[in-house]
């Protein structure tokens, strides 16, 4: 009979998604890419541009906050060339994190505005 270690709390903790989201929102580039779509819908080329950061940083951003309910796609839209874009929106208004001895605790308010397409 194999005899399992119980999970420490560091690592149950990676399993917790409002520790995820919190190690998320840490990086100033989620943040950024983030609250980038809170107003208005964005594909990824036109938040890379804005934000001075490569494509591929946003398009690995966006998964990242899709995989955690924090953004997910507005609308699609076709190129003049026929191709199929994705315009993001953030799903997220505010966050609030907070700290109880070490017990995080996390809010998120829904995006109330109605993003325009650009």
């Amino acid at each position: 009979m194999i005899k399992l270690q119980k999970p420490t709390i560091i690592q149950l903790s990676e399993f917790d998604i409002t520790q995820k989201i919190i190690e998320s929102l840490s990086n100033v580039c989620t943040r950024s890419v983030l609250f980038s779509v809170k107003t208005q819908s964005k594909d990824a080329t036109q938040i890379a541009d804005e934000l001075k950061i490569s494509l591929s940083t946003v398009y690995k951003t966006l998964s990242t906050l899709e995989d955690l309910a924090l953004a997910e796609v507005d609308k699609f839209v076709i190129s003049p060339e026929g191709k199929k874009i994705k315009l993001y929106r953030s799903r997220i208004g505010k966050v609030e994190i907070t700290l109880d001895d070490l017990e995080p605790s996390l809010n998120l308010y829904s995006n109330t505005v109605n993003p325009k397409s650009s």
